[in-house]
């Protein structure tokens, strides 16, 4: 199945894609989106049937990640109820008068649930050529994705195994705050695209492959991919898609004033209905106790 990314500013913008694109679907989380006067933002596209809405994951935000690169702090990598770290996120870019529970912090449990929705279960057949990639993976985007999808076409029959960085081993080599997402919620960003995980190097595997990003070495100052190399099974990966994380970031320390007011006045829109469903909620209580 082919498809095609738009980018629109407006509702209108959807329309439009909707009248001009043969087969279009808008997909969205089930949080509330409003427009300045308080409308649903898609209200056309859904009177149109080109919604589409997709439940969000418990205990996810990207207001918290946004956070996080911005208050520059790592109490992310070990302990996500720390105190320091909580009060800081619980105030960032926030309203004065509450908190919504669509605009909050995020807390990736990872329990054995979460893993089994998140995981493909699948093991490797007879025939299949083992592919193993490892990395930070870190604020899981479009540039991982277009790496794995690129990996995936190197083999007729790919199982592709990830290896994941440890927080402490992504911050020795990119140093900072890094990396923004921690272990945890990295793994179940990459079980999203239904691949297997590996924490540790155990599995045989007939191809090593590496996007065209910097290979640090290991702390002893070592090539980590010396054997495959020695056994030339290893492969530079070219996706044809330059986005990093450090792309990302910058993008969002760039914008920082202007990320703070939008999450301001988005939190402001969602209490207000908050409080007009509560108050339609006890009017019809107070009707029925009428009658």
């Amino acid at each position: 199945m082919q498809y095609q990314r738009h980018t629109a500013r407006s509702a209108a913008d959807l329309v439009l894609l909707c009248l001009t694109t043969v087969f279009f679907l808008c997909a969205l989380s089930d949080d509330i989106t409003l427009t300045v006067d308080g409308k649903d933002t898609y209200e056309e596209v859904k009177r149109m049937e080109r919604y589409r809405e997709c439940r969000r994951t418990q205990g996810v935000s990207t207001t918290d990640l946004v956070g996080r690169m911005l208050l520059m702090t790592k109490a992310h990598h070990t302990n996500m109820d720390n105190s320091d770290y909580q009060q800081h996120a619980d105030n960032f870019g926030k309203g004065p008068k509450g908190h919504s529970p669509w605009t909050g912090v995020s807390q990736f449990l990872q329990t054995s649930q979460k893993i089994i929705q998140f995981a493909s279960g699948k093991e490797p057949q007879p025939g299949d050529t083992i592919i193993y990639v490892a990395g930070a993976f870190d604020l899981f985007h479009i540039g991982h994705v277009d790496f794995l999808e690129t990996v995936f076409k190197q083999a007729e029959r790919p199982y592709v195994i990830v290896g994941l960085h440890f927080d402490q081993e992504v911050n020795r080599y990119k140093g900072k705050n890094y990396p923004i997402m921690n272990i945890h919620e990295r793994t179940l960003s990459v079980l999203a695209c239904r691949v297997s995980l590996s924490y540790i190097h155990t599995i045989c595997v007939d191809m090593v492959c590496h996007g065209q990003t910097e290979v640090f070495p290991d702390k002893d100052g070592t090539d980590p991919y010396a054997e495959p190399k020695k056994r030339g099974i290893f492969r530079i990966i070219n996706s044809r898609n330059g986005l990093t994380t450090d792309d990302i970031v910058q993008r969002i320390i760039e914008n920082r004033l202007q990320f703070e007011a939008r999450n301001q006045k988005k939190e402001a829109k969602e209490m207000a209905v908050i409080e007009a469903l509560k108050r339609r909620e006890d009017e019809e209580k107070n009707q029925a106790a009428a009658q």
